[in-house]
């Protein structure tokens, strides 16, 4: 065992060193682990600080409660509490060990090996555990396998995926979060042997899984290796671009562009509407922005103030799309996204100066906004009110 230094810092954090020492009474022993430490050894940022322990949950919670801590039993069935603090929050559950699995749910007994603790985890990288003397416990090589930038699971793979087929989507994402966008071979043969047991997973953890796994810095080089095997299109239940999907990431990261998770969407899938969205379980607002990112996408003009106009904040994610496409061309991006990103123009005609003009309430109104935005837009979308009325009275003039 070895004292790393990286890992150790976490024990600086008051909070996290209270807790340590609330739950390390005699005979029992609490430690730090996942990914926190994972984290801590590449010099990532840490956001969660999860804990593993010997003590039952009810233990725990009692010893946190008499020593002021708010205990919640977020997954109490699991062996989950969530123990708060002064504002923070960390997972604290009991070790254990699967007795059944349905491929989505475990039933589990409670122990008291760390080892079969560790064992029962998806990756090498993500069995690190330490306690408050700052040892970390590495039983299944991961930090060999975080320095190689190396994602395989512990034990057998096709074990570890029946046992929850989320972990074959995992898989992807950690390969492009911490293995540089390579699969595994052994790891990723077992996925596409096991992607039936993909349908049993709720669209929810889908979901979740996908849109991390987009984020993440390699996700070009994964979804092109998933795509090969068709994998992806099944799983979400529609074509996919992963070509496209690279282009636009890197088209995005050369210019300064922060593309969203919709965004990097739309650049894998396009904006059509379709069932696969709701299959997805994305939310109407999500929806309705991979809509627009698709209308921005087949609209013929992609001039900036256009895009701002129609897509307000997210007209230079917009543009970054066409030129990904191919419907822009790369010339002068970095000035046109610059206007993209300037406040949006406003039409500022409504059906109120229409009425006071004298029209009657009717559809006529909403056809003739139509027509005077059409000739806004024409005209360069100007921002003055008095140019916006005098293409009013022009229209007004026209009969």
């Amino acid at each position: 065992m070895t004292r790393a230094a990286g890992p150790a810092l976490l024990l600086d954090d008051p909070p996290v060193a209270a807790l340590l020492a609330l739950l390390n009474p005699p005979g029992e022993e609490t430690r730090i682990v996942g990914g926190a430490l994972r984290n801590a050894l590449l010099g990532l940022p840490v956001a969660d600080i999860d804990f593993a322990t010997t003590l039952p949950p009810p233990q725990t919670m009692r010893r946190a409660a008499a020593a002021g801590w708010q205990a919640v039993p977020t997954g109490i069935e699991h062996g989950t509490v969530t123990l708060v603090h002064a504002g923070r929050a960390f997972e604290v559950t009991t070790l254990r060990a699967d007795i059944d699995t349905d491929g989505r749910r475990a039933t589990v007994r409670f122990g008291r090996d760390f080892r079969e603790d560790a064992a029962r985890r998806d990756f090498t990288i993500n069995a690190l555990s330490m306690g408050p003397d700052g040892v970390l416990h590495d039983y299944f090589g991961g930090r060999d396998d975080l320095a190689a930038a190396r994602v395989r699971f512990i034990g057998d793979p096709d074990q570890r995926i029946r046992e929850d087929y989320l972990r074959a989507l995992r898989l992807l994402r950690f390969s492009a979060a911490y293995g540089g966008g390579r699969l595994d071979a052994e790891g990723f043969a077992a996925v596409l042997r096991n992607r039936a047991g993909l349908a049993r997973l709720s669209r929810e953890r889908v979901r979740q899984e996908l849109l991390k796994l987009l984020a993440a810095p390699h996700a070009g080089a994964v979804l092109a290796a998933a795509e090969a095997e068709g994998l992806i299109a099944e799983l979400i239940g529609t074509a996919t671009d992963p070509a496209r999907f690279a282009r636009a990431v890197a088209l995005a990261a050369e210019t300064g562009v922060t593309l969203g998770a919709i965004a990097r969407l739309a650049a894998l899938c396009g904006g059509a509407a379709g069932n696969w969205q709701a299959r997805l379980r994305l939310s109407n607002a999500e929806i309705a922005t991979l809509r627009a990112f698709g209308t921005a996408l087949a609209a013929p003009d992609g001039a900036p103030r256009l895009l701002a106009y129609r897509h307000g904040a997210q007209a230079a994610e917009a543009l970054v799309l066409r030129v990904a496409t191919g419907r822009d061309g790369a010339d002068g991006l970095a000035e046109r996204l610059v206007e993209a990103a300037q406040p949006a123009p406003r039409f500022r005609i409504t059906g109120a100066d229409l009425l006071a003009a004298g029209l009657a309430p009717g559809p006529e109104i909403g056809r003739m906004l139509a027509e005077i935005e059409a000739g806004w837009i024409a005209a360069g979308l100007p921002d003055s009110l008095p140019a916006q009325r005098a293409l009013l009275e022009a229209r007004l003039a026209a009969g």
